[in-house]
């Protein structure tokens, strides 16, 4: 053992100094920690809830789940030791998936309070070398209602042993509580040889991304223009790379929407030739040119050179250590130019990164023309996109006031306030977030609409053919009600076969015929009236189970049943991948298309859904999507809107980008986002709201927003008793101090609307 050991970082060059932020040092793996002897801060249970955790008390607190547990000093002939202490536990005959080990903590998780759990597992038995273990939380309610929350997942080998790790929060007072682990398949044991679960450390303020010398807009592609012919570029396999000419001169243009004015293009391409593997291309190694935490905008004219048999994929990758990134793709079925537009992001410092284009099937030449990849200047695109809101979320108002003595009112003092904007803006809820009444009043007090994450789904009204369970959404309608809260109806059906429930899935055609015919009479009356909108068929673009099985018509069936059933309610396609350039199958094209589709064959297609589960987002290539969405001149909607970035800060720019090119553009009428709240949400680093209510930098802008676009104005009423300003559509509060005999002046206030239209608006207020 050494008497001394010091760690440091080094490498910069001499006059560069290093900020170091945090530094973690922990084992590779737990069997090379020496036991007792070097306890760590992970074994420290003084605030532990878990009893007997490293089962020193032998199995006392413990029970099996579904199965037997047994107790260890060792297994495999001494191959497996326990790590923290001197024992460790182990399932035993597990015949489920769901069997596994546990420990009642009823009395001592409490509600509204975060809790970090962290177990130390392997595997072990049935020939099984890696398997997911999960740990699970059951929640029973003093009403019997019952809850299973997900608390951490990782995939355990039988090799060694590895850490589970996650959080979670209760948000009502359980009358009972179980923590257990399950996950590997049935024969397979799970071995566990400790476990924390203690209230979660606060987390320490974030700070921004220092980000120096970003210079937005210059291409870090070398030679993109082809003026030194291939130099810079290299085939990705064994391809041939050479130049040729008789591209677009122009930008492609959602870099021109970027980049503004900018020389014209070479004209110059790579001819991509002698291709025998779908991922062979030119590529670049552009390792040293990005910048951590800068969004990147991706652009290039791209051609199929030879006529190929199908629609091929083209796709502008990048490399990141040997992970793929994708940065924009396209299909393409003809030998004209396209232009492919995407964006990326990078976060953890790489030390390799390449990109390359890559996608049609061997055989097919590819030519690539005028790539770019350019940091974004969010803040100029912010400038833009005010002054286009101005234009379309606002209107001149004219109020005319009266009263018994017009004459006194000429200088009158005018105080506006808007109290409501009236544009939708919403978020996805569940059933367990009533229980938190922090979470109801953040809701109620931030949204004006909502849709259910998952209570209304089939699977979830029906697990079980003639299970009926409506009690869930019927909650949740009563608290949007008692809120005045508008919502959409997510989803009557989903065709992607993973959200298909097992007896479904088992009907023959006939039944399953039965089976739709019923779910939507079923629903569509229980709550005819109720919702404002249906997400009818949940991403066509990306799912067929109905379309498999029962043929091309019962999309639109299902469409047009529907507006039978209730005709009160606007009827929306919803997919995923719109609007970001990222994925061939759902582009704009492609999603018009199947809009045209459905429409020809009668189905009453009344808005459109784009999620919004996006990555890394820019403006220009949002913009895009919905100027071509618009040509239909159906409403727009984001439906699922989340963003993602473990920087809070970056986490709020791309947030803010979402929400301004939303409101900024005439084809939106709503955004509804896919959560808020910590540990509530789908996507990891995605919340707005800490767990335990702290309102994070990305929270913060989404207020600062909200209250942005509220208008407020002051001034007097002028000789013709008018007082004129330009607001954002809503509700108004409007006080006149009025002059009068008794106390000389008093306030008087009144309320107003100001209705989406054309021209200015002539409000009459009488005082």
């Amino acid at each position: 053992m050494p008497r001394r050991v010091v760690f440091y970082v080094e490498g910069p060059s001499p006059g560069v100094d290093l900020l170091v932020k945090s530094v973690v040092i922990s084992c590779i793996s737990f069997s090379q920690c020496e036991s007792d002897k070097q306890k760590c801060a992970l074994f420290d249970g003084e605030e532990n809830i878990i009893q007997n955790p490293r089962f020193e008390d032998g199995l006392n607190n413990w029970s099996g789940r579904g199965c037997k547990i047994a107790l260890h000093d060792s297994m495999s002939d001494g191959n497996i030791l326990p790590v923290s202490g001197k024992f460790f536990g182990s399932t035993e005959n597990r015949t489920d998936y769901w069997n596994g080990i546990q420990q009642d903590i009823t009395g001592r998780v409490k509600r509204k309070l975060a809790y970090d759990f962290i177990a130390t597992v392997r595997i072990f038995g049935n020939n099984i070398s890696t398997a997911n273990v999960k740990a699970t939380l059951y929640i029973q309610t003093a009403d019997l209602r019952e809850q299973y929350i997900g608390v951490a997942s990782v995939q355990a080998t039988d090799k060694d042993w590895v850490q589970l790790k996650g959080k979670f929060l209760v948000n009502g007072s359980p009358s009972r509580a179980v923590i257990f682990l399950e996950g590997p398949p049935p024969g397979t044991d799970i071995l566990l040889d400790n476990l924390i679960v203690k209230r979660a450390a606060k987390a320490p303020p974030a700070s921004p991304p220092v980000v120096e010398n970003a210079a937005f807009g210059v291409n870090v592609i070398a030679n993109s223009n082809l003026n030194d012919g291939t130099n810079g570029w290299f085939p990705l396999g064994n391809c041939n790379l050479s130049v040729g000419n008789g591209s677009p001169h122009i930008l492609p243009p959602m870099a021109k929407d970027s980049l503004g004015a900018h020389e014209p293009l070479s004209g110059s391409y790579i001819l991509v030739t002698n291709r025998t593997q779908t991922w062979m291309g030119p590529a670049q190694m552009i390792t040293e040119k990005l910048k951590l935490y800068l969004t990147y905008q991706v652009s290039a004219w791209i051609r199929v050179a030879n006529h190929a048999s199908k629609p091929q994929n083209i796709n502008i990758a990048l490399g990141v250590d040997g992970q793929w990134v994708n940065g924009g793709q396209i299909e393409s079925s003809d030998d004209k130019w396209h232009e492919i537009g995407g964006s990326f992001r990078i976060e953890k410092q790489p030390t390799k990164v390449m990109v390359y284009v890559q996608g049609p099937e061997a055989g097919v030449d590819l030519m690539v023309a005028g790539l770019q990849i350019f940091p974004v200047d969010r803040r100029a695109r912010f400038r833009q996109l005010k002054k286009e809101t101005d234009l379309i979320r606002k209107r001149d108002v004219i109020l005319k006031f009266s009263s018994s003595d017009s004459a006194t009112l000429v200088g009158t003092s005018v105080k506006i306030r808007q109290t409501q904007n009236t544009f939708p803006f919403g978020t996805c809820i569940n059933r367990s977030n009533i229980d938190n009444e922090d979470i109801v009043d953040f809701f109620a007090k931030n949204f004006n609409w909502a849709v259910f994450e998952n209570e209304l789904k089939w699977y979830w009204t029906e697990p079980q053919k003639g299970n009926l369970n409506y009690k869930d959404a019927d909650d949740l309608l009563s608290l949007c009600a008692n809120h005045n809260i508008q919502l959409r109806g997510h989803c009557i059906f989903w065709e992607a076969e993973s959200s298909v429930q097992s007896w479904i899935r088992n009907l023959n055609k006939d039944d399953l015929t039965s089976a739709v015919e019923n779910r939507l009479a079923g629903l569509l009356t229980r709550y005819s009236g109720k919702f404002k909108h249906y997400d009818v068929n949940n991403e066509m673009l990306h799912g067929s189970f109905y379309q498999d099985r029962l043929g091309k018509d019962i999309r639109a069936h299902m469409f047009k049943t529907a507006n039978q059933l209730d005709p009160t309610a606007t009827l929306f396609v919803n997919d995923y991948n719109i609007e970001d350039g990222c994925d061939a199958r759902s582009s704009p094209e492609k999603y018009i298309e199947h809009i045209l589709d459905l429409r020809a064959q009668g189905g009453p297609v009344g808005g459109i859904g784009v999620q919004g589960h996006i990555n890394s987002p820019v403006g220009p290539v949002v913009r895009s999507a919905l100027d071509n969405l618009g040509v239909l001149g159906l409403p727009i909607w984001f439906t699922e809107l989340d963003v993602s970035s473990d920087n809070e800060f970056v986490r709020a720019d791309d947030l803010e980008v979402m929400l301004r090119e939303s409101f900024a553009h005439p084809a939106v009428e709503g955004v509804v986002l896919w959560g808020f709240w910590e540990l509530f949400m789908s996507r990891d680093n995605a919340y707005l709201v800490n767990a335990e209510g702290d309102l994070n930098e990305a929270g913060k802008r989404y207020v600062a927003l909200k209250q942005e676009w509220l208008s407020r104005a002051r001034g007097r009423i002028d000789e013709q008793g008018k007082f004129e300003f330009r607001g954002f559509y809503g509700v108004y509060e409007v006080e006149v101090e009025v002059a009068n005999d008794v106390s000389k002046e008093k306030m008087v206030k009144a309320s107003f609307v100001v209705d989406k239209g054309e021209g200015p608006i002539v409000i009459s207020i009488n005082l």
